[in-house]
């Protein structure tokens, strides 16, 4: 075999029993902890951008100047459901997803 006898007799016998409460609380307690530390540094955050993203993107109106993941810049001429219609140039139309948008710019900002 590939165990050694001697080393196979040193091995400590399993406690019989249900184990001390304090004990086992006291081994969970690093994991609870990483999970609420977790929670508070990556997913709230995260839930709040997206919260935030989604009324940025409620609130789009026709002639806000806006800015997609694409990187296009442009002003909205239309707003259905889903998508919208952004003018990035002069009777240059492209209709895009809503949640393309990454930014609404302040008026002016594109000329």
């Amino acid at each position: 075999m590939l165990i050694s006898s001697a080393f196979a007799q040193t091995a400590p016998a399993a406690q019989s029993g249900g184990g001390d409460l304090m004990t086992t609380l006291t081994g969970m307690l690093p994991l609870v902890l990483m999970f609420v530390v977790l929670y508070f540094v990556m997913i709230r955050p995260q839930m709040k951008r997206q919260k935030e993203h989604r009324a940025m993107i409620d609130a789009l109106a026709k002639g806000d100047e806006v800015a997609t993941a694409g990187g296009l810049l442009g002003k909205v001429t239309r707003l259905s459901e889903g998508t919208l219609h952004v003018e990035i140039s002069n009777g240059v139309e492209v209709q895009l997803q809503r949640s393309a948008v990454v930014q609404v710019l302040p008026k002016g900002t594109i000329k």
